[in-house]
């Protein structure tokens, strides 16, 4: 079978998740948390391959990129006021980050809503790291990202596990 040949934008995508310190396993490890009490016998291998699958979708790649380079622009400082420090300080009446995140909850359906409200509330693993303000780093966007991924990997597990998608 010949290897699936990765866009651009998948490869960017994927590269700027990892230098900003997030991993497909660290994805995966979400999922993990989110469905390990509906299936029993998950094994992270399965989670990790439906965070790849979701990876490959282009509406995901393009509000990851979007996304990051929102973060990356605030954290230099290039934004125009008052968005400049809206997005800096990840204000809570904001909302955009989620709104980008909610793009990528909607490819697999309403159950990833349910999904990422818990996990965006619950901030486990990676997620508290990215909340984490003393490090400098600017992840408004970026943490909404990786919980709606993890949030649509998990219900699009869901489909798969009821024969559905």
């Amino acid at each position: 079978m010949a290897e699936k040949k990765i866009s651009v934008s998948e490869q960017t995508a994927r590269k700027w998740l990892q230098e900003r310190g997030v991993t497909v396993k660290d994805i995966a490890d979400l999922v993990m948390y989110l469905q390990t009490k509906y299936h029993s016998d998950l094994k992270i291998e399965e989670c990790i391959h439906n965070v790849e699958r979701v990876l490959s979708k282009r509406e995901v790649q393009n509000a990851i990129l979007t996304g990051i380079q929102l973060d990356i622009l605030a954290e230099k400082g290039m934004l125009e006021e008052p968005l400049q420090s809206i997005i800096k300080m990840d204000e809570g009446l904001y909302g955009v980050d989620e709104i980008l995140a909610l793009s990528i909850v909607n490819v697999y359906g309403s159950i990833g809503f349910t999904n990422y409200g818990y996990i965006d509330k619950q901030k486990p693993g990676i997620l508290l790291m990215l909340n984490d303000k003393s490090t400098g780093k600017c992840n408004t966007f970026l943490d909404d990202i990786v919980g709606a991924i993890a949030a649509a990997a998990s219900s699009r597990l869901a489909h798969r596990s009821m024969n559905v998608e």
